[in-house]
């Protein structure tokens, strides 16, 4: 069982921490904050620049502390937020299947963060070497709210510019 959660956390972790990178950094082909700025500028997201710097702490911070299983149930909700928005702003509108750029790629993530926190990170984590075991399910509800309220919060936000009436 351990090692099943260790090999979860560290399939979502790392794969998050590097799409995190990617947006923060430009690692890994990414365009780094000022091309996902532009990105999130156009999404509604203003200013795109900070945007992107919240998004790629919260993918590359929330994915290493989920790899590592370090304040699991905080690592859990920054990976759903983050992984709710992205799935709102940008992939719903094309549907369930990745092959059309839909959402299934980040609902996989997102749930799968959320499982770990409602499971608890195992044995193989920071969390149960430095005794931070609390119980389990509680903190998965924890992490669905705070996940859930960040994403609702950061999708409220956006501001989108005035349509200019066209005239015939």
């Amino acid at each position: 069982m351990d090692i099943g959660l260790l090999l979860l956390r560290l399939v979502i972790g790392l794969t998050l921490a590097a799409h995190g990178a990617q947006k923060l950094f430009g690692w890994f082909g990414g365009p780094g904050l000022a091309g996902t700025g532009g990105f999130f500028e156009k999404l509604g997201f203003v200013p795109g620049k900070r945007s992107a710097l919240f998004a790629g702490l919260a993918e590359f911070g929330g994915g290493i502390a989920l790899a590592v299983g370090l304040a699991t149930p905080l690592a859990a909700a920054m990976v759903l937020s983050v992984m709710l928005v992205a799935a709102i702003s940008v992939h719903l509108k094309n549907g369930f299947f990745l092959s059309k750029s839909g959402y299934e790629y980040n609902l996989v993530l997102g749930v799968g963060a959320l499982s770990v926190s409602f499971t608890g990170p195992g044995l193989l984590s920071l969390d149960a070497l430095l005794n931070l075991v609390p119980s389990w399910p509680y903190w998965g509800l924890v992490s669905l709210a705070v996940g859930v309220a960040g994403a609702t919060f950061q999708l409220a936000t956006r501001r989108f510019p005035a349509q200019v009436p066209t005239t015939s």
